[in-house]
């Protein structure tokens, strides 16, 4: 991960978090008071974010100690020793929130993660992430989704040509031929820009095709039709499945042939993942 936009996030959080201080930990803590925490995982799951648990504290309190038992990736279970951090009191308290917030949430996406991996294990289909992201958390969280063994799509608007319903409806409404239209993109983007168009019917794909994309998305199709249309590409594209995709359903989607399949539930909607921060040790006296 970028460690400028690592730090921008947490930054963030903690003006959000105490914008004029921690008023609690100023009244009832005294000011020379040394704590030392113990991150613990209350449930199993993959590690992600413990890098940005690390780096959260050290923004607080440049002199905090942060020693990291796992690393992001790593399987935990239940009850296991994460992490431990050792430093000014009021720091610690100053950082706890944010620092659990974040590696919770980076946590719960790597676990769902792997989940989905797991179900997809055996076929060519790779599982990937979308744009359904938390506004301003995209790089922890697509980091999050590495965590769990998954792949990522395009970061931005800005990375690779992507037409989707809502383009296509444009151009219908406008009377544009889709495969003209596909072949004049190609020849406005750079070779080495990725071309991809999402389609919702097989009679669709051989115009897209055949107009000469990296990357065919077949959005909401039955089982059925994923593998027609994966038989009417013949390899000449990329084949992406999207829609209706979750943990009862990935396994028969990877079944049809696809190579890449679209999760916007593994971001959009994960459950934090419970971890806790406690205070073992805290003494008077640096």
């Amino acid at each position: 991960m970028n460690q400028q936009l690592v730090d921008n996030v947490i930054q963030m959080a903690l003006a959000e978090d105490a914008p004029w201080g921690d008023v609690t930990s100023d009244a009832f803590v005294p000011e020379d008071a040394v704590a030392t925490a113990v991150l613990k995982a209350r449930e199993s799951g993959v590690a992600s974010g413990l890098d940005v648990f690390a780096r959260t504290f050290m923004l607080v309190d440049a002199h905090a100690e942060v020693t990291l038992q796992a690393s992001d990736g790593d399987t935990f279970a239940a009850g296991q020793q994460l992490a431990t951090v050792s430093g000014d009191a009021r720091a610690v308290l100053r950082a706890e929130r944010i620092a659990l917030n974040l590696s919770q949430r980076m946590s719960g996406i790597a676990t769902q993660t792997a989940a989905y991996v797991a179900k997809v294990a055996g076929t060519q289909a790779r599982i990937v992430d979308t744009r359904k992201t938390t506004p301003g958390l995209r790089a922890l969280e697509r980091h999050a989704v590495r965590c769990g063994g998954g792949h990522n799509h395009r970061f931005s608007l800005s990375d690779a040509v992507m037409a989707k319903d809502n383009h296509l409806a444009v151009l219908a409404a406008e009377g544009i031929d889709l495969g003209e239209a596909i072949r004049h993109a190609r020849e406005r983007i750079g070779h080495t820009t990725h071309l991809e168009v999402e389609v919702d019917r097989l009679d669709q794909i051989e115009t897209v095709v055949s107009a000469g994309v990296d990357t065919i998305m077949l959005d909401n199709f039955s089982l059925d039709d994923l593998r027609a249309g994966v038989a009417l590409v013949a390899g000449r594209a990329i084949v992406e499945a999207s829609g209706g995709v979750n943990l009862d359903t990935v396994a028969a989607i990877a079944t049809t042939g696809v190579d890449v399949i679209s999760v916007g539930a593994l971001t959009h909607s994960v459950r934090a993942l419970d971890l806790g921060l406690d205070i073992a040790v805290s003494t008077v006296g640096k």
